[in-house]
């Protein structure tokens, strides 16, 4: 996972950061993350990621089924085979 250093953070900024981070039961560097993503109006949740990702697996018109049936993996393999 990549890591961010910054320089000359302002004392108030510092400050602040820190006592939200105790108030929320968090270290330091958890609540910059959470503010950053909040800042850059995305979700730092790993789980909302992989749900939002599967969910486009399933809708990829490559992996839905239109027709109602359920796909047969061992005809498909056959086909595959037979080509």
């Amino acid at each position: 996972m990549p890591s961010l250093q910054v320089r000359e953070l302002p004392d108030n900024i510092y400050h602040l950061l820190q006592e939200k981070a105790n108030k929320e039961h968090r270290s330091l560097a958890q609540e910059a993350v959470i503010t950053l993503a909040k800042g850059l109006k995305t979700t730092a949740s790993h789980k909302q990621r992989r749900k939002k990702l599967l969910q486009a697996i399933v809708d990829h018109p490559c992996t839905s089924n239109k027709t109602g049936r359920d796909i047969d993996p061992v005809s498909l393999i056959r086909k595959d085979r037979e080509r």
